[in-house]
């Protein structure tokens, strides 16, 4: 199975050296010295990486047979891939690879299926889990433990507690306006005990 695990950016220096985009969680693993790694597009490799650093907050790294800047600039863009075994999984067992969510069935904590998850999307601030709904329709999810408590990859399913209006809109608690929220403030808080 390919996994994509960064994107080459700028060239830095003069020696060959680009930096890199990370996009896996195990860069040291991936991304270390020996690494063969296929490319989108692939004539632009396959390329073994040399070394690597961290400079400034950024990966730097260094492909056999890229020696100067040049060759290096003539790589940007490039994404990287890594071939992993299909049963691989994390060291941690609390993270998972996108291809193990892939395809397994959401359901609530009472068992009530809501859809298959069929993408998982890397934002900046959290990743968002696609459930497709059995009418077709496709929900957001936060992929937080706050909503999604448990993945159970061996009964091939992801149970999720969302919060009201994020499965079934026509749930969701609407404010009006800004007099609503002000009586919806009013009504939540505790009226002070006077002595």
């Amino acid at each position: 199975m390919q996994l994509v695990v960064g994107r080459i950016g700028r060239a830095h220096g003069i020696r060959g050296d680009v930096s890199v985009e990370v996009r896996t969680d195990e860069p040291e693993l991936r991304l270390g010295p020996g690494a063969v790694l296929l490319t989108d597009p692939a004539s632009a490799g396959p390329l073994t990486v040399e070394s690597g650093r961290v400079h400034s907050g950024r990966l730097l790294l260094r492909f056999a047979g890229v020696k100067d800047r040049n060759a290096a600039e003539a790589l940007r863009g490039t994404v990287l891939i890594s071939e992993v075994d299909p049963e691989e999984r994390p060291d941690d067992p609390e993270e998972y690879y996108d291809h193990q969510l892939i395809g397994l069935d959401v359901v609530l904590l009472d068992g009530t299926r809501v859809g298959e998850l069929t993408e998982v999307l890397h934002l900046p601030y959290q990743d968002l889990l696609t459930v497709e709904k059995a009418d077709g329709t496709e929900v957001l999810v936060p992929f937080v433990t706050q909503i999604v408590p448990t993945i159970d990859l061996e009964n091939q399913r992801a149970v999720i507690t969302p919060p009201p209006g994020l499965i079934d809109p026509e749930d969701a608690d609407v404010v009006e306006d800004a007099e609503d929220v002000e009586d919806a403030r009013g009504a939540s808080e505790e009226p002070e005990e006077s002595e």
